[in-house]
C-alpha cells in the first residue's frame, strides 16, 4: 500500500506543512498515479504506522482526500476511489472555465505589471528545463496560471481555484516527471504556449486567448470555444444586469 520509501511528492514543498499535509499530499500523489490502486481499503493504523506519525494526521488526511472525491470513507479508513478519466476532463473544464472568466475581466484593466509578473515565471520555467528539474517546473507551471487567476482579486474564483489546486498539482507534477524522461524536447513547444498566454493578455486579443487555451489544453480542444461561449454569454448578462 505505501509500503515504499520513495516519496512521489516533492518534499522541498512540504518544508513547512504539517504532518497532516504530508500525509495528504502524498497519498493524493500515490492514488492519483495509480500506486495506490482503486478499491484499496486503507487502514488508519496501518497508514500511522507506514508515515511514522499518529492517527490524527492520518484521519486529517483522508477527510481532505474525501472532500476531493478520491476516496470513500469508511469506519477506521477509507477505500480508495481514484480519478477516473470523466473526473480528469472535467477537472480542465473548470480550468478553462476559470481562465476564459478571468481573461474577460483582464480586458478591462491594466495588465502591464501581470505582465511582467508573468515574464518572470516563465524565465523560471526555461531554468527549470534547462537543469531537467520537472519538480520546480510543475511548482513554476502552477504558479504561473495562479497568478493569472489571483490577478482579479476575485475571492470565490480563487475559493474555486484553491480547491481544485491540490489534485490538478498532482497531475501537472506525474505528467511533467513523465515528459522530461520520455518528451523532453516537447518543452520548447510549452515555453511557446505560455508565451501565448502572455501575449493575449498584454494585446487583449480574445482570438490569441482562444489559441493558447487551445494549445495548452490540447485534450479538450473540442471544448474551448463552448465554454468560451458560455462564459462570454455569462459576462453580458452581469453586464446588463448591473447597467
Amino acid at each position: 500500500m505505501v509500503e515504499s520509501k520513495e516519496f512521489l511528492y516533492p518534499v522541498k514543498w512540504l518544508s513547512k506543512a504539517s504532518a497532516g499535509d504530508r500525509v495528504t499530499s502524498e497519498l493524493r500523489m500515490r492514488i492519483i498515479s495509480g500506486m495506490i490502486e482503486s478499491g484499496t481499503i486503507l487502514s488508519e493504523n496501518k497508514l500511522a504506522a507506514d508515515f511514522g506519525v499518529s492517527r490524527s494526521p492520518v484521519r486529517e488526511a483522508l477527510k481532505i482526500l474525501a472532500s476531493e472525491n478520491i476516496i470513500r470513507l469508511e469506519r477506521m479508513g477509507a477505500v480508495v476511489i481514484g480519478l477516473t478519466e470523466k473526473k480528469y476532463a472535467e477537472i480542465y473544464d473548470v480550468r478553462i472555465l476559470i481562465e476564459t472568466f478571468v481573461f474577460e475581466r483582464l480586458v478591462r484593466v491594466d495588465t502591464n505589471e501581470l505582465v511582467m509578473e508573468l515574464s518572470k515565471i516563465l524565465e523560471m520555467m526555461k531554468i527549470s528545463i534547462k537543469y531537467r528539474d520537472a519538480d520546480e517546473f510543475s511548482y513554476q507551471d502552477v504558479l504561473f496560471h495562479e497568478t493569472i487567476v489571483r490577478s482579479i482579486n476575485h475571492s470565490y474564483i480563487l475559493m474555486i481555484w484553491d480547491n481544485l489546486k491540490p489534485v490538478m498539482e498532482s497531475l501537472i507534477l506525474l505528467s511533467m516527471r513523465c515528459r522530461f524522461k520520455e518528451k523532453y524536447e516537447d518543452f520548447t513547444r510549452i515555453i511557446n504556449n505560455h508565451q501565448l498566454y502572455i501575449d493575449a493578455i498584454r494585446t487583449k486579443d480574445r482570438d490569441l486567448m482562444i489559441k493558447s487555451l487551445h494549445v495548452n489544453f490540447d485534450d479538450v480542444q473540442g471544448e474551448v470555444e463552448d465554454l468560451w461561449m458560455a462564459q462570454q454569454m455569462l459576462s453580458k448578462g452581469v453586464e446588463q444586469e448591473n447597467d
